[in-house]
């Protein structure tokens, strides 16, 4: 073991990327005195070390800790576009760079993926996550503490490592698995693993991570009875545990049998099932619970964690005018014109099934529910999914309090000749909609007019989420009525469940009697449930569905105010419009991952860029 600790860079595997140092506790040559046992025997200076990976070391920037990771963390980084603003999903009130990246030209923003502090250096903050987690389990055994200390950080050191590699792999593709400190001496140049065992080594160390959590007595952090003293405050909250890791396996063995990663067929789907399952019944175990629809909107607005939530992020208290919230809140309802806003595009709001089950992706269902009764294109809005209302603003919807009538006004009207705009169209901000619609979801009710202060939570992980992860493997692997061994719910009863958990109806029978008809609802299930929280930039691609949905075109819809009529019976005219040119996206293979520099590249042999045109 070597003597001194030196923390070289920010990122420890290629020296090629080794241009920037952190002047942290760590950053200090031999000659500052600091050895191995100064840092890893006293308990303090430990976890001036080890915690710096929550919180990192300097809060003048987007700082290099684990919240890269994080969704709503990223989506609040000044540059005004969130990740499902980079897909067919939403639409960004203002044209900026997240529509260069959904464009299809990735390389000409990629520094700010990489390495510039003030932007969401993730390849950076990853690399130096996976070299503190190194460190950490080279040196634990000088900690002097409990071993219930020893275990808990081994257990997180596993964990934070997994999670690193595993954000790493969703952007940038496969991985080497770098498990020890990596020295000058040592080498760097280190080829990738496949994608498949990438995300093996991911799921494995999750499962150790899990293993010393149980040691630890940390399956959870806070009480889990509901109710009890602690339940859901403790301040560890932040931190992972025993259950996360198993949800997280549970992730990673999904991705591993996907379409994009898949190497053993059926065999990864049982293997995703089985882990999926393990991890309910251990969630189940230690009090967690779906939310229930009065308290559904509790896992990502008004409380820092949920008894859903399986590890979350407290995102804080903010208002509508919070800088941070630029990403999500439009300028009209900011009153400011540097905000830009996350706007659904008419291709996510036809995910919404009616309340009767049908499908609205393509004309031929919309064709179909409307041959049924269950749907009408002018008056769209009606017999909706219950979580259409939760999700988006749309024109007319309710409780848009401070508003005209408590109602959203989106629309135009034609006055002696002159279009007169509404007051959700104000064309004096930059960041109005182009869609038609505004996201509810991460909103908050609050606006100018509404002056509220919102409590936000980051879902990196719920119950939720594991159901969906059973139900898309089991369906894969089993079939829409087949279980995972040792499992009570069939892939079908797991995606029922979480429709029946909003209020929404049971699949229709149509779409259950083979895994091909039930895996569009199950996919389309999962887009609308973890809406908007992280998932589906990556979900397109572990599908391979990105191809189709970036081949566009983007849909908005104009909402002209007109007299009612029997056409038009709610007064309003709705037409469905592609979005302008500027604003379509546009695929190519290389869009499965974000490249690397090719000034780095240039400067490895064996490590390369991902085979993006190889599907």
């Amino acid at each position: 073991m070597k003597k001194y600790i030196i923390l070289i860079t920010c990122i420890v595997l290629f020296p090629i990327l080794f241009s920037s140092c952190l002047e942290s506790y760590l950053d200090k040559s031999p000659e500052a005195g600091l050895t191995s046992n100064d840092v890893f025997k006293n308990l303090d200076n430990f976890k001036k070390f080890f915690l710096a990976i929550y919180e990192g070391t300097n809060t003048t920037t987007y700082e290099y800790n684990i919240k890269m990771g994080f969704p709503f963390y990223m989506n609040q980084i000044g540059v005004k576009y969130t990740w499902e603003g980079l897909t067919d999903c939403a639409d960004q009130g203002r044209v900026m760079n997240g529509q260069t990246i959904k464009g299809g030209l990735m390389a000409s923003t990629l520094d700010g993926y990489t390495r510039l502090v003030d932007s969401r250096p993730v390849l950076a903050v990853m690399f130096k996550l996976i070299r503190i987690c190194n460190m950490t389990l080279e040196n634990i055994h000088l900690l002097e503490a409990d071993q219930v200390i020893i275990d808990d950080y081994t257990a997180q050191a596993h964990f934070v490592r997994a999670f690193a590699h595993f954000e790493l792999f969703r952007l940038w593709g496969p991985m080497p698995y770098i498990v020890k400190v990596i020295g000058p001496e040592d080498q760097w140049d280190i080829p990738r693993l496949s994608k498949h065992e990438t995300l093996l080594r991911i799921a494995a160390d999750m499962d150790t991570a899990a293993t010393f959590f149980a040691k630890a007595g940390l399956m959870r952090r806070d009480n889990p009875v509901p109710g009890a003293p602690g339940h859901l405050s403790n301040p560890e909250q932040a931190r992972p545990n025993g259950v996360a890791a198993k949800a997280y396996k549970s992730r990673a063995l999904l991705y591993a049998a996907s379409p994009l990663n898949n190497e053993l067929g059926i065999k990864d789907w049982e293997a995703a099932a089985i882990a999926a399952w393990e991890a309910i019944v251990i969630a189940r175990q230690y009090g967690y619970d779906l939310l229930t629809a009065a308290k559904y909107k509790e896992n990502y607005i008004g409380l820092p964690h949920s008894n859903e939530h399986l590890w979350s992020w407290d995102g804080g208290k903010k208002r509508y005018n919070d800088k941070t919230l630029a990403s999500f809140i439009n300028g009209v309802f900011s009153s400011s014109a540097s905000n830009s806003g996350e706007c659904p595009t008419q291709n996510f709001v036809d995910k919404f099934e009616t309340k009767y089950g049908d499908p609205l992706n393509t004309q031929a269902e919309r064709d179909a529910a409307t041959a049924a009764g269950h749907y009408k294109e002018q008056d769209p809005y009606v017999n909706r999914d219950p979580r259409f209302y939760i999700d988006i603003i749309y024109n007319q919807a309710t409780n848009i309090v401070g508003w005209t009538n408590s109602k959203a006004q989106i629309y135009y009207e034609i006055k002696n000749g002159v279009v007169v705009y509404s007051e959700l169209l104000n064309q004096t901000y930059p960041g109005i909609t182009h869609t038609g619609y505004y996201s509810r979801k991460c909103w908050g009710e609050q606006s100018v007019k509404n002056n509220l202060l919102a409590q936000y939570s980051d879902p990196l992980i719920r119950l939720g989420e594991l159901y969906l992860n059973y139900a898309e493997a089991a369906n894969e692997a089993y079939g829409p009525n087949g279980s995972a061994p040792g499992a009570s719910l069939n892939a079908l009863q797991a995606l029922n469940l979480i429709r029946a958990r909003i209020g929404h109806c049971d699949v229709p029978a149509q779409f259950t009697v083979s895994t091909e008809a039930l895996r569009p609802r199950i996919r389309n299930e999962r887009n609308v449930e973890l809406s908007f929280e992280g998932h589906y930039y990556h979900d397109l691609r572990r599908w391979k569905d990105a191809p189709v949905a970036y081949a566009g075109p983007l849909m908005g819809v104009d909402i002209e105010k007109v007299p009612v009529s029997a056409t038009y019976p709610t007064g309003f005219k709705y037409t469905r419009l592609p979005l302008p040119s500027d604003r379509q996206s546009k695929w190519k293979n290389a869009m499965y991952y974000f490249p690397f520099e090719l000034s780095d590249i240039y400067k490895m042999k064996n490590f390369t860029q991902a085979p993006n045109e190889s599907w």
